[in-house]
């Protein structure tokens, strides 16, 4: 057993909970009486890769930022480092004297990996490991069907969890954190070289998002104040300001599950009664991807339903490129990923037509998407990012079928019926009246002409003809269904 001084410090090791409301950890670390060090790792693996796609690293800049400055307020300072989990952590144990390490719990394969080990390995040297709930609204590894196997359906893994009881109210963020006599040393965040420098293709993100916990709760407020009561409906028209807007603070843990789930309280019995309902499942919805990741580590590489091994997907690099820089000829599905591009972001509704585009119009396999996503979402999250990916493809648990093809046009005409979506992101077809604007390629030469549009040159034709694709898509998924056993 290593001696333990009488004031030897504990560490909380911040990862995505960069909140200092309602986060167990630091609180469990503050009760112990002892001084606390705050510590944020920049964890590479062997090959020097980091866990956060491009986008995502220049939120996480912010957000250390933004979480440095909320510790300084409380009297304490956070301290980085990067390297291997475990090899940083000892390393900081050793420099401090350091008895105990607590930290909340990850619920992806890699992140699950390296905690154990780190667990394993520190108790074996005497010191104190601890780890804590909150970045779930359950534990994934708790809730099981009457059987006792995981959910596989979201309803009933949703009435489960309902049936569960209200999370535990959140707490509150500690006034002041007691620090040590000499904090250790800390590099500089500016060093990490996490913003991009030329180009600067995240340049317009801070008109759109602002990180960090402070961030997160006005986000916060604001939905259940402003949007809340019209959730239901508005959510799914991207021409609306009507989603939460809180995903990327969710991915990060600058606010809990929790604390969305009990902000939305005092309007449940209300007139907004509908669109809390809706929020909170969406808020199930996430803890339901996490539960299949939980439950099938491979969710991110492998097809749920193995039929799906024989498909004959499609390796056409110019469709793909076509599609990340939506030139596709197909508006809405441009203006998503054009607004993916430009702000880090994409509503919910987009991400579901552009999806099925790229699998199911273009054969173009889902893993790519997925890939696609990871590096330019704000909010890319392990087990949405590839449960989404699968559910749209048809492979996936609680899946959409397969036979489920997203006509662009119709989907575009039905949830941006004016165009105001696609006008604002794809300013070439602002002139567009509302009549053609989800289909340039069927308006008359006199109308396109006047809108200032330019077939093929300003603006592209459509690299597929739909009802073709649409019937090549179907035939392949046919072949795999002959094929079953």
């Amino acid at each position: 057993m290593i001696p333990i001084p009488l004031l030897a410090p504990v560490i909380v090791w911040f990862r995505r909970d960069l909140r200092l409301t309602d986060n167990h950890a630091l609180a469990a670390a503050i009760s112990s009486g002892r001084p606390v060090i705050a510590l944020f790792i920049l964890e590479q693996g062997n090959d020097g890769a980091l866990p956060y796609g491009a986008a995502q690293a220049w939120w996480l800049h912010h957000s250390l930022s933004a979480l440095s400055a909320r510790l300084a307020a409380a009297g304490s300072r956070l301290v980085l480092r990067r390297g291997a989990a475990l090899e940083v952590l000892q390393a900081i144990l050793a420099e401090t004297g350091a008895c105990a390490l607590y930290w909340n719990r990850r619920h992806d394969p890699d992140g699950i990996s390296v905690d154990s080990a780190v667990k394993a390995a520190l108790r074996a040297s005497g010191i104190q490991a601890s780890s804590f709930a909150g970045q779930l609204l359950h534990d994934p590894s708790r809730l099981k069907t009457g059987s006792g196997g995981p959910y596989k359906v979201f309803t009933p893994f949703w009435r489960a969890l309902s049936d569960g009881g209200e999370p535990d109210t959140p707490i509150d963020a500690p006034s002041h954190i007691p620090g040590p006599e000499q904090f250790p040393h800390s590099e500089r965040l500016e060093d990490w070289r996490l913003l991009p420098q030329k180009p600067d293709w995240a340049s317009r993100f801070g008109e759109t998002w602002t990180p960090g916990e402070a961030a997160a709760q006005e986000q916060l407020a604001a939905f259940v104040r402003q949007r809340l009561g019209r959730y239901g409906q508005a959510r799914d028209f991207p021409g609306l300001d009507g989603t939460s807007r809180l995903s990327p603070h969710l991915a990060f843990g600058e606010i809990s599950p929790a604390q969305a789930w009990h902000a939305a309280r005092g309007a449940a019995d209300g007139s907004d009664a509908e669109g809390v309902a809706v929020f909170r499942k969406e808020l199930a919805w996430r803890d339901f991807s996490y539960h299949l990741l939980f439950h099938n580590p491979e969710l991110a590489t492998d097809n749920l339903d193995r039929r799906f091994d024989a498909f004959e997907w499609r390796d056409d690099a110019p469709m793909f490129d076509a599609w990340t820089r939506g030139m596709t000829g197909y508006p809405v599905v441009d203006a998503g990923m054009r607004e993916l591009w430009t702000h880090g972001y994409m509503h919910n509704r987009v991400r579901m037509i552009v999806a099925s585009f790229l699998i199911k119009d273009l054969m173009v396999h889902w893993r790519s998407g997925m890939s696609w996503f990871r590096d330019t979402l704000l909010d890319a999250d392990p087990a949405s990012n590839a449960a989404s990916w699968q559910w749209v493809a048809g492979c996936g648990a609680d899946a959409a079928p397969f036979f489920r093809i997203f006509n662009p046009t119709l989907q575009g005409e039905k949830f941006d019926p004016e165009g105001a979506y696609i006008k604002r992101h794809v300013p070439e077809l602002s002139r567009v009246p509302a009549k053609y604007i989800h289909c340039p390629f069927k308006a008359p030469a006199s109308v396109l002409q006047a809108a200032g549009v330019r077939l093929g040159s300003g603006y592209p034709g459509p690299i597929v003809d739909h009802a073709s694709a649409r019937s090549r898509a179907l035939e392949a998924f046919s072949r795999i269904k002959a094929s079953s056993p």
